[in-house]
This record gives C-alpha cells, structure tokens and sequence, in this order.
C-alpha cells in the first residue's frame, strides 16, 4: 500500500473486541505540540485517501493517526458496520494514543468517516473535540437518499422524495439483509443520537451542493445539540469538496476549532 509520508509513517496494529486486526499508520513531528489526531476514511476507501489532511496536522505538530476502517484495507472484518462495533474500534485506538503519551487526542473524519467519529461518541469521552466533513445523520436516512442518488435524482433535487417512494423497498432490503447474514442491525447506526448524548465539541463540515449526502444530515446533527456543535455550510462545496473549494477558510476553521477545545481541555487539567 503507499504511503504518504516515507520512512516517518509507522505502521501499528491492534485488535479490536471481536478479535479482528485493525491496522493504522502513526506519524510523530519533529516539534510536536502534544496532541494527536484521528483520521478516517470514507466508504469503499482506505487510509490513504485521507493521508493528505495528515501532512496538514503534522505541520502543526499534531501526532497522526490514519486508521483502516474495519472491512477496508488492511482491516480485517467481513463487514463495515456504520459505527456499531467501529465505535469501539475507534476507542481502542483513542486509548492507544493516550498511551502513547498525547495530553488531547481530536477526531476528523469525512463521509462514512464522519459518521463514524460522531458515532463513537457513544464510546470515547475523551476527544477533545472532533470534526465531521459530510456526514449523514442517521443510517436509515442515508439510505433512503443512496437510492435515490443512484438512479439520478439527486440532480433534480428530488433524491429525498425518490429514495422514500421508489427506494424505500431495496434499501429496507439491504438493511434486512445485513441483520440476517452478520447479525447487524444498521438501524441502530444513528449518529445523531450520539451527538445528542455527548459533550464533546463538535465542527460539522457540509457542502451545500452535496448530492452524495446531503446537508440536510448535517443540519439535522447539529440541531440534535447546540450548545456543542457548530454548523459550517459551504457555497459551491460538493460532498466532501469543501478543502477544494474554501481551503485557507477550511483550514482556518478547522485548525482554529481543534486548538481552542484543546486549549480549554489542558486548562481544566
């Protein structure tokens, strides 16, 4: 597999609950600033496509950590599950770098991987603050939307209404199917609860012609708490488009964000 960072870029493994490998890389700065950041992929992805976000954070001297998802990669697993045993997937490599020394430990994730940060919430208390880039509220709901993104929809503005009338069927299929052949139940795959029982500070990311998933997942996650989570639409931006499309304010927003909960997570220490 390439990796991004030549001889600096380490590769770690560790086990998740179920016994499945989990496999990462772990890249330290030479002037480091005590923290470390989790970075997650997408979909049908792997470690790699998120490894150009890494170069950014090392800059800063963040620590960074670019796990595969379970089902992608290097990752064993025979299948993802949306956040319900990723959750804890991503706990255990929250513990791993606090081991490993970090004083705050942040999560960053786009797509599927934005889900998956926001669901494990549930799990990991300790983030300092996490930052979701196009992530959909809850797995039922995205699904519906898949559908009608699939036969075209999403061009018209009708992908809602399509994957609820046409769709419905297939994706209730799919998710019936997943129950029976791997005891997944992708119902409970609900980001949007999480956020509702966290305290952790949140910066959701959306792009506002998103047709992949649309920003209303994000509105919806951040009306599901105010009071920790913020709510940054971008004009022009499609799904996960806004680094290309706003880069200085992306970059400005994000880093800014990180370093203020940061900062008041080492004050009340």
């Amino acid at each position: 597999m390439y990796t991004p960072y030549g001889a600096d870029l380490q590769p770690v493994v560790i086990q998740a609950a179920d016994g499945v490998e989990l496999h990462a890389w772990y890249s330290v700065p030479e002037h480091q600033n005590g923290q470390a950041v989790i970075l997650l992929h997408g979909i049908g992805d792997n470690r790699g496509g998120v490894a150009g976000y890494g170069q950014a954070f090392l800059r800063e001297g963040y620590r960074v950590l670019l796990p595969d998802s379970r089902a992608h990669g290097e990752s064993g697993g025979a299948v993802a599950t949306y956040g319900l045993h990723e959750s804890d997937d991503i706990h255990r490599w929250v513990s791993w770098l606090y081991d490993k020394g970090a004083n705050c430990v942040d999560g960053f994730g786009e797509s599927m991987g934005a889900a998956l940060v926001l669901e494990s919430l549930r799990a990991e208390p300790r983030f300092c603050a996490v930052v979701a880039d196009s992530a959909f509220s809850d797995f039922r709901s995205v699904a519906y939307d898949r559908e009608g993104f699939f036969v075209g929809a999403g061009r018209f503005g009708l992908e809602r209404i399509v994957g609820r009338t046409v769709g419905l069927l297939p994706a209730e299929m799919g998710i019936f199917y997943a129950r029976w052949r791997y005891g997944v139940d992708l119902r409970r795959a609900n980001p949007v609860d999480a956020v509702k029982s966290s305290a952790v500070p949140v910066l959701l990311i959306h792009g506002e012609e998103d047709i992949n998933i649309l920003p209303l997942h994000s509105r919806l996650l951040a009306q599901a708490d105010p009071a920790h989570a913020q709510l940054w639409l971008v004009p022009g931006a499609q799904h996960c488009g806004a680094v290309g499309v706003a880069h200085d304010e992306f970059w400005f927003r994000v880093l800014n964000f990180l370093a203020h909960y940061n900062g008041v997570r080492a004050a009340s220490t």
